[in-house]
Formats: structure tokens, C-alpha cells, sequence
């Protein structure tokens, strides 16, 4: 059981299709990021994390995401650990269906 909550793309999707005003963390590496992303989300890549948590603000929730879930919920436990509200994306990039931007 983990301290911090889950949510599935599909949630995640509604939530931003209802327009709700969230903040999004990807946090796969540059290469996977060059094929797109979630509208809107903030890449910071994993490795990146410790250095830019002084960048964000513990009262935001974050939503954090990669490719499959896996390095999102080991940074998600990171914030949690430093006082930060997050929330994990379920399985990732490869469960995402809605529409995806590129920088």
C-alpha cells in the first residue's frame, strides 16, 4: 500500500476533458518525450527530480507520469518523502488514449 494516491488515464483524461486545472509531471527522459506528450504536462525528467522539487510548490498536487507507471510511483514515494501531494498515473504513457502535444 502506498501513501499517496493513483489514478488511471482514463480518469486523468475526463479530469482534463472537464477542464480541471491540474499539474502534470512526465518524467521520462528527453528520447521518449520527443514522441509526445499529455497537453499542458511539465517535463522534468527522473534523474532531474531532486534538483528542481526547490522549483515546485507543496501546496499543488502533482500528477506524475512516465511510460509504464514504474519510475512515476518511485518519484511519486521521492515527493511524497519531501512533503509534496502526488499522485501516480497508473500504467503510464502506454495506457494514455487521449491526444498528445510535442515541444
Amino acid at each position: 500500500m502506498s501513501d499517496f494516491k493513483t489514478i488511471t488515464s482514463k480518469e486523468l483524461q475526463e479530469k482534463l476533458e472537464a477542464g480541471e486545472k491540474l499539474h502534470l509531471i512526465d518524467v521520462r527522459e528527453d528520447y521518449e518525450v520527443a514522441y509526445g506528450k499529455i497537453p499542458g504536462a511539465m517535463h522534468i525528467p527522473m534523474n532531474t527530480i531532486p534538483e528542481q522539487l526547490q522549483h515546485l510548490d507543496k501546496e499543488k498536487e502533482y500528477i506524475i507520469i512516465c511510460a509504464a507507471g514504474v519510475r512515476s510511483e518511485m518519484v511519486c514515494r521521492y515527493m511524497h518523502e519531501n512533503g509534496f501531494k502526488v499522485v501516480n498515473m497508473d500504467g503510464g504513457m502506454y495506457s494514455w488514449e487521449g491526444e498528445l502535444s510535442v515541444d
